[in-house]
């Protein structure tokens, strides 16, 4: 995969502004961004209030499926590359996978917005950006870079539009239990495709899973 060609850089400038925008609208109470938030908040809060299982599968839906989750998945993938000596690979997974929870806690440190007061069920922490939407887009964008060389064409396909489906689907779940602003999941959207972005520059996977390294073990001389 290509991490410094034009598109990658267009992209990865494109997630940041789009990430400050939010920011800068939410701190700003800027009223269009505002309204949005608010009126997609009040309508979900309506359907669970009147529902309340409804609140309990999408509770459950965004546990199952959320960083932590993927983090400890992700960590089997890093076992079975340290055991094939795939260093460069087991290396993207710990700083894209593993570590994207302290980037998220350092933006929200920053941002420090509160949660919605409409909130239905319990979560810790500030509110922007959605840790649900940033982990979850970082963490099945790196491992499509893994399984993606590892399958045809039309699976790779198949995954990845899973893949989009899952990310969107645990975004918009944040907001139907009210625990996070449509800004805020929009601004963890934007900051972990930035964040993966810079992963793949900075640690590039370079070899396949199953592609061992080639070098030749130190013999063992000893007598």
């Amino acid at each position: 995969m290509k991490t410094h060609g034009p598109h990658a850089a267009l992209a990865a400038t494109l997630a940041v502004a789009l990430y400050l925008l939010m920011w800068a609208g939410s701190a700003g109470e800027w009223s269009w961004l505002v309204a949005l938030d608010t009126a997609a908040l009040d309508a979900m809060h309506d359907i669970g209030a009147a529902h309340p299982a409804w609140v309990t599968a999408w509770d459950v839906f965004c546990t199952v499926f959320g960083p932590t989750v993927f983090r400890v998945v992700t960590l089997v993938v890093i076992v079975v590359a340290l055991t094939r000596r795939n260093l460069p690979l087991a290396l993207f997974l710990v700083v894209s996978v593993e570590l994207n929870g302290l980037i998220t806690e350092i933006a929200k440190y920053l941002a420090d917005r509160p949660r919605p007061d409409t909130a239905m069920v319990t979560a810790h922490s500030t509110a922007f950006p959605s840790g649900h939407a940033l982990g979850v887009l970082v963490s099945v964008c790196a491992l499509l870079v893994v399984v993606l060389p590892l399958v045809s064409d039309r699976l790779g396909r198949l995954l990845a539009a899973a893949g989009i489906v899952l990310v969107v689907t645990v975004g918009l779940g944040r907001v139907v239990l009210n625990v996070h602003h449509p800004s805020d999941v929009i601004a963890g959207w934007a900051l972990g495709y930035a964040y993966f972005l810079l992963c793949l520059r900075l640690v590039p996977p370079r070899r396949r899973l199953m592609e061992a390294d080639e070098t030749p073990a130190v013999p063992d001389t000893a007598r």
